[in-house]
């Protein structure tokens, strides 16, 4: 599969908030992830899909983090009022009622908060899915790759209104991270760069380590994507 590069501009605009500020964060430690409300076959399946994101940033599941035990937590439910249920979930998420019903109001059906460590990278994820009409349609592999995707990175609000990270392979029905964004992850993990930024130029920076990416993996050189 074959994809443009990036521009800078575009990469800026993936890591520009709501209030117009740039925000680049990516995680600083190894992800070490549980999922409530999923059978263990479903489990099994998600969890391969999700690694399979983590393995574009070079990144491995940890079983544990020693001193969260997880530290992505991802919450299944049909209905917003289920999570009720949910023993602590109000210490982890602040004014949880408040954002409980700001779901419901707005018809959500996913929701993420990160919290961050001391250098500004990725500490905790905490993503919260309604499994609706809508999810139901994809497979249990898709809802792997676009909820990893959604939480390798903090991206903006709104950086996927207009395009889409992911797409299905047709031959098989596989979803997979499109390349040019799998690019901008492996780039965003580039050791040389900061665990996270706020200034736009750190997208200059970006764009070009994932444009070299990019022609690594279109011409086989980058095998692990």
């Amino acid at each position: 599969m074959s994809d443009t590069p990036l521009s800078a501009s575009r990469i800026e605009g993936l890591f520009t908030a709501q209030d117009g500020s740039y925000r680049f964060s990516r995680w600083g430690r190894q992800i070490a992830p549980v999922v409530f409300g999923v059978d263990d076959t479903t489990l099994g399946h998600l969890k391969d899909a999700m690694a399979s994101v983590v393995g574009i940033a070079n990144m491995k599941f940890a079983e544990t983090d020693p001193e969260l035990g997880a530290n992505l937590m991802i919450f299944f439910c049909q209905d917003w009022d289920e999570l009720d249920m949910v023993p602590n979930l109000d210490q982890l998420l602040p004014d949880f009622e408040i954002l409980k019903s700001s779901l419901k109001r707005s018809g959500a059906n996913q929701y993420r908060n990160f919290s961050f460590d001391e250098n500004g990278a990725i500490r905790v994820c905490i993503v919260l899915l309604r499994y609706d009409e809508h999810m139901a349609e994809s497979s249990i592999q898709t809802i792997g790759v676009g909820q990893m995707t959604q939480c390798i990175l903090l991206w903006g609000e709104e950086a996927f209104k207009d395009e889409s990270p992911i797409a299905l392979i047709p031959a098989n029905g596989i979803c997979i991270v499109k390349l040019n964004y799998a690019a901008v992850i492996r780039a965003a993990y580039d050791a040389a760069l900061p665990p996270s930024a706020t200034n736009p130029s750190h997208a200059i920076r970006l764009e070009a380590r994932a444009r070299l990416m990019l022609e690594n993996m279109e011409t086989g050189n980058d095998t692990s994507v």
